[in-house]
C-alpha cells in the first residue's frame, strides 16, 4: 500500500512539474493572438457577444481518437491547443459584480493529474493566463454557473455546430460547453445557420442588386431542400417588384428583432482577418512551403519504377517530420498513372509506379500553417513526348495564372488566364475541338486561399497585399477519354504558393523544380535514400 502511494505521488510530481525540454522556439507569441483578438472586436457591430467553441475530438475507432487538431478559428484567436474549451469576445468592456472589467473570457480544461499521465500535460488556469496572456480565465465547469446574460446583448454571434461531437464522462466536456451555450442564450431547435445568413443579406439588401440577391436566394434554395419551405424566402424570391420586396424585407427585420443570435457575422470578421496573412504568419507559412518544396525535391531524387505510391508518400512525410512539422495539412496525394486522374485520390496504394506519371499534392503543417505543394514527376527519369506535351501546357498555364496574380485581381481572373492557355494547348493537340471542352481535361478552379486551413478563409473579393494564394492548373485524361490513346492516362497538375505583393506575385515554392528539364535534371541527382534498404518480409 506505502509503495503505491509512494508512486501514485511520484506520477504526480512527474506531470505537475514536468517542463517541455527542447521545444520549438518560433511559435506564434501571446500578443500575435491577443491583437488578432482585438482586431475582431472592431468589425462588431456595438454590444455584441462572440461565443466561440474549441474542435470537437472525434473518434477513430473503438477507444482510439483521431490525433487532436484545433479549430482553426479558435487557435487564431488564443493559441490553445487542447479540447473542450469555449472563448467568449465582448464588443465593449464589461463590469462583473465585483467591479472587475473585462472584454473577454475563456473557459479551459481542468487540471487532472490522472488524466494528464497518460494524454499530457494541460495548461490549466494558471497556464493559460501566464503562457497565452488571458486575465479572466476559468475551468470550463464554470461555464455553467458564471452570471452571462446573453439576453443582454444585441447580438450574440456564433459559429453555427456541426453535432460532430459526442458526450464524454465528465462535466465540462464540449458537448456540455455547447448545451449551456444553447440553454443560455435561448437557442431554438430549429435554428438554421443558412437561413440566418440570407436573412442577414435581405435586412441589408437595397433596390439596386435585389436581382442579384434572387439568384442568391433561388440557388440556396435548391441546395437546402429544408429551406424550400420558408415564407419569407419563397415571398422575396417571388416579389413582382421592388416595393413588395421592401415589404418583405421589413417583416425579415422584425423576425431578425427576436432573436439576438447570429452565425454569419463571426464567419464574416475571421474570413476578412485571416485573409490578410500578417509578417509573422508569412514567417510560418514560408516555413511550411518550404519544407513541402524539400519533400519533391528528395523524392525527385529518390524516385524510381518500383516504388509504391505509399512509399512516396512517405519520403515526403519524413522529410515533413525531420524539420519538425507536426501535420500534414491534408491527406497526401500520390497518384501514379491513371490514378492521378482521380482530383482528391489518397489511397496511394499502387505497389509500382512503373513508367507512369506521378502526380504528388502533398503539404506539411508547420505550427499551424499549411503549405499545397504539387509536382508531378516521370517515375523513370524521363518525360515521353506525349507527357512532356502535356505537361508544358499545365506550366505555361501557371505561369500565366501566377502572372494574374496580383492586388486587384480576383480569383476568376487567375483562373481564366490558366484555362485560355490550357484550352488552346489541348485544340493544338487535336485533342479538343471548341475551347469549352477543355473543362472536361481541367474540371477544377485553379486557386484558393492558404493559410490556416489549406483552404483558408477569406472574402473572395479583390485580392490584397499579403494574401497567399495558390495557382494550380491541371490536365486529367484518363483511361476510355474521347481521344488519341495515347493520351490515356496522363494526369499533371503543377501546384504553387503564390504570396501577393504591391511589386507583383512571390513564389514561395519556387525550390522545388518546375520546368519538365529542371525536374529531369534533379531526378539524376543521388539520393541519401539510394543505399537505404529494409529486408525483405514475407
Amino acid at each position: 500500500m506505502y509503495k503505491s502511494i509512494l508512486t501514485f505521488l511520484f506520477a504526480l510530481l512527474f506531470v505537475w512539474g514536468m517542463t517541455p525540454q527542447d521545444t520549438p522556439k518560433d511559435y506564434l507569441q501571446a500578443d500575435f493572438h491577443k491583437q488578432r483578438r482585438d482586431e475582431v472586436r472592431k468589425l462588431l457591430p456595438p454590444n455584441t457577444a462572440v461565443v466561440l467553441f474549441a474542435n470537437a475530438e472525434r473518434n477513430r475507432a473503438n477507444d482510439v481518437d483521431y490525433v487532436y487538431h484545433q479549430d482553426p478559428n479558435f487557435y487564431y484567436l488564443t493559441g490553445y491547443h487542447e479540447p473542450n474549451a469555449v472563448l467568449v469576445l465582448f464588443s465593449e468592456m464589461q463590469t462583473d459584480a465585483f467591479g472587475n472589467r473585462f472584454n473577454e473570457i475563456i473557459y479551459v480544461q481542468e487540471r487532472n493529474a490522472k488524466a494528464e499521465q497518460w494524454t499530457g500535460k494541460r495548461l490549466g488556469v494558471e497556464g493559460v493566463k501566464k503562457e497565452l496572456g488571458f486575465d479572466m480565465v476559468f475551468n470550463g465547469k464554470e461555464f455553467e454557473n458564471f452570471p452571462l446574460d446573453f439576453s443582454s446583448f444585441d447580438v450574440v454571434s456564433f459559429v453555427d455546430f456541426q453535432n460532430d461531437y459526442r458526450d464524454k464522462s465528465g462535466n465540462a466536456d464540449l458537448f456540455d460547453l455547447i448545451k449551456k451555450f444553447k440553454e443560455k442564450a435561448n437557442y431554438p431547435s430549429n435554428y438554421n445557420p443558412t437561413r440566418n445568413q440570407l436573412y442577414a443579406m435581405i435586412s441589408a439588401a437595397d433596390n439596386d442588386n435585389s436581382g442579384d440577391l434572387v439568384e442568391t436566394i433561388e440557388k440556396a434554395l435548391e441546395q437546402h431542400p429544408e429551406l424550400k419551405d420558408d415564407a419569407l424566402l419563397n415571398d422575396y424570391v417571388n416579389a413582382a417588384n421592388d416595393d413588395l420586396r421592401t415589404e418583405v424585407k421589413n417583416t425579415v427585420l422584425v423576425v431578425q428583432s427576436e432573436s439576438n443570435l447570429d452565425s454569419s457575422i463571426l464567419p464574416r470578421a475571421m474570413a476578412q482577418l485571416r485573409e490578410i496573412k500578417t509578417p509573422e504568419e508569412i514567417k510560418l507559412l514560408k516555413k511550411a512551403v518550404e519544407i513541402s518544396s524539400v519533400g519533391q525535391i528528395e523524392v525527385m531524387k529518390a524516385m524510381h519504377p518500383n516504388m509504391s505510391e505509399t512509399e512516396i508518400q512517405g519520403v515526403h512525410e519524413y522529410v515533413y517530420k525531420k524539420y519538425g512539422a507536426e501535420y500534414e495539412g491534408y491527406p497526401s496525394i500520390v497518384g501514379g498513372g491513371n490514378n492521378g486522374c482521380i482530383l482528391h485520390y489518397i489511397e496511394n496504394n499502387k505497389t509500382k509506379v512503373g513508367n507512369d506519371l506521378v502526380l504528388m499534392d502533398l503539404g506539411a503543417e508547420y505550427h499551424g500553417y499549411t503549405a499545397d505543394v504539387t509536382r508531378t514527376i516521370p517515375a523513370n527519369g524521363k518525360f515521353t513526348p506525349e507527357q512532356k506535351a502535356i505537361y508544358d501546357i499545365v506550366y505555361d498555364a501557371q505561369e500565366a495564372g501566377i502572372k494574374a496574380s496580383v492586388p486587384g485581381a480576383t480569383f476568376k481572373g487567375v483562373h481564366t488566364a490558366s484555362y485560355q492557355v490550357v484550352a488552346k494547348g489541348l485544340m493544338d493537340l487535336g485533342i479538343i475541338k471548341d475551347e469549352k471542352e477543355a473543362k472536361i481535361y481541367f474540371p477544377h478552379s485553379t486557386s484558393h486561399y492558404l493559410g490556416l486551413d489549406v483552404h483558408d478563409a477569406g472574402t473572395y473579393q479583390a485580392f490584397k497585399p499579403s494574401t497567399v494564394i495558390t495557382v494550380e492548373p491541371g490536365i486529367y485524361i484518363p483511361e476510355g477519354s474521347d481521344c488519341d490513346k495515347k493520351w490515356w492516362g496522363i494526369a499533371v497538375r503543377v501546384e504553387d504558393d503564390i504570396l501577393i505583393t504591391e511589386n507583383g506575385p512571390v513564389n514561395l515554392s519556387t525550390m522545388a523544380p518546375r520546368t519538365t528539364e529542371a525536374i529531369e535534371a534533379m531526378m539524376k541527382q543521388p539520393s541519401p535514400l539510394d543505399a537505404f534498404q529494409l529486408p525483405a518480409l514475407d
